[in-house]
This record gives C-alpha cells, sequence and structure tokens, in this order.
C-alpha cells in the first residue's frame, strides 16, 4: 500500500510538471486576453450519475477552480464564467477560501456581474466580502456573471449612456455611439478587455444571452460536447490551439 500510494504521488507529480511545460509552451504564442466560459451541464452531469442536482454544482465548482488555474498559468488575462450556481457561495468557508486563495496567488480581482441585489441578503455579503478581498490585484480578472442577462447589461448600458451624456449637455448625435455604449457595459466599466474567446460545454450550441454584444466582433465561439464538470485541460488545449492558428493565419494574410 505504501509502495502504490509513493508511486502514485510520483505520477501525479510528473503529470504536474509535464502540464506546466505545456502550458508554458502554449503561452509563448499568442494568448488571448479574454475568455469566457458558459458552464452548462452540471445539473445533466448529476443526473447521469443518479446524484443530487446540488453535487453537480459542487463539480462545476471545482472544475471551474482547475480551468481557472489553467488560465492563469498561461496569462490569461480575463476569465468570465456564466451559470455559476449561488449555492456556491454558501459553501463550507474553506472550500470558497481556496478560490479566493487562489485569486490572491495570482494576483486575480473578482468581479460579480450581474444584479447582485436579487441574490438573498447573505449572498450579497458574501459576494461583496470576496470582491472586497480581492479588489487591489490588479495581475488578472475573474468575472463571474450572476444573475446575469446580456439584455439587461445592454439596456442598462444603454441607460446610463444617456445620462451621462444629458449631465454632460453633449450633442446625443455625436456622443451616443457604440463605442460609448461599450464603456458604459458592467464587463467593461471593471476593466475587462473585448471577448476573444467564448467556450460553452455541454453540446448546446446558442449563447443563452451572454455577452450577446461582446461577441457580435471578432470573438470565436466554441463548443463542447463535454458537460463542465467533465470538461478538462485536454478538451481545453484543442481551443487555445484553434485560436492562435487563426492569429498565425491572419498574420500571414495581413
Amino acid at each position: 500500500m505504501v509502495v502504490r500510494r509513493g508511486l502514485r504521488w510520483i505520477y501525479n507529480a510528473i503529470l504536474a510538471k509535464a502540464q506546466k511545460c505545456l502550458l508554458a509552451v502554449l503561452a509563448a504564442g499568442p494568448v488571448p486576453r479574454h475568455i469566457a466560459f458558459v458552464m452548462d451541464g452540471n445539473r445533466r452531469y448529476a443526473r447521469r450519475r443518479n446524484r443530487k442536482v446540488q453535487q453537480g454544482h459542487v463539480a462545476g465548482f471545482d472544475t471551474l477552480h482547475k480551468i481557472l488555474d489553467v488560465c492563469l498559468q498561461m496569462n490569461i488575462y480575463c476569465v468570465s464564467a456564466y451559470a455559476f450556481a449561488i449555492e456556491n457561495f454558501k459553501r463550507p468557508p474553506g472550500e470558497v477560501d481556496a478560490l479566493i486563495d487562489l485569486l490572491d496567488e495570482y494576483g486575480v480581482r473578482l468581479n460579480v456581474i450581474g444584479r447582485v441585489e436579487l441574490f438573498p441578503k447573505s449572498v450579497q455579503r458574501a459576494v461583496r466580502k470576496a470582491e472586497k478581498m480581492t479588489r487591489h490585484n490588479n495581475r488578472a480578472i475573474l468575472n463571474l456573471c450572476m444573475p446575469y442577462a446580456s439584455r439587461d447589461e445592454m439596456t442598462t448600458a444603454i441607460e446610463d449612456c444617456v445620462k451621462d451624456g444629458l449631465t454632460r449637455h453633449v450633442d446625443p448625435d455625436t456622443y451616443f455611439t457604440k463605442e460609448e455604449v461599450d464603456k458604459h457595459l458592467m464587463s467593461t466599466v471593471r476593466g475587462s478587455p473585448p471577448l476573444d474567446i467564448l467556450v460553452r460545454t455541454s453540446g448546446v450550441k446558442r449563447l443563452s444571452d451572454f455577452m450577446l454584444w461582446q461577441c457580435c466582433e471578432n470573438t470565436q465561439l466554441q463548443f463542447s460536447p463535454k458537460y463542465w464538470p467533465d470538461f478538462g485541460l485536454w478538451d481545453f488545449i484543442p481551443i487555445i490551439l484553434d485560436y492562435q492558428r487563426k492569429v498565425y493565419s491572419r498574420r500571414i494574410s495581413a
């Protein structure tokens, strides 16, 4: 038993080292600045394994932690995640703290984007506490979009754009532009760069009211058949390679 455990430890150490080297090689090429995930399939993952729905969300939380770690090792500046279950903010403090520790380790600022005021008061306090703990981090950004709808984000951005224009007494014909609307989006206000890649898991091929404005120009859409809890490094690498191939192709044709 002791020998078996020792061999398993050695195997895991070698695997971790090989993964780190692989990610370093990928990071040497063109790397997206902003990648978004529609984390779809937690419930179906749980049902297929005859587990409770909450267990599917727990598995999805673990996958987010792992994929975020991969992205940070590749120096991807901004990660946005959609459909992060509210229940995850009610998990044992040690588990939530593990995510916060990862963010602090890499200098990541956490933004919760959406109508946070719709959460129960206890969840609102947990969200604000997590944001406060990472607010001084400036190396990278993690956006958890919840509760979020792209049409709501765009409507709010237009309203804020109009209010700002009226306050400044500017000509609406010259002020009300797509560039100004973009500046007022929740994600942009929080420091997010343009979206390079959007990944949706579980085989569903639709955006489901997620970052519709951000996806309208130069965003690569990637759809994976895997349920989000099953999504891993070897599903993610082909997406990065495809992004790099297209970047190189544009450079050659330019």
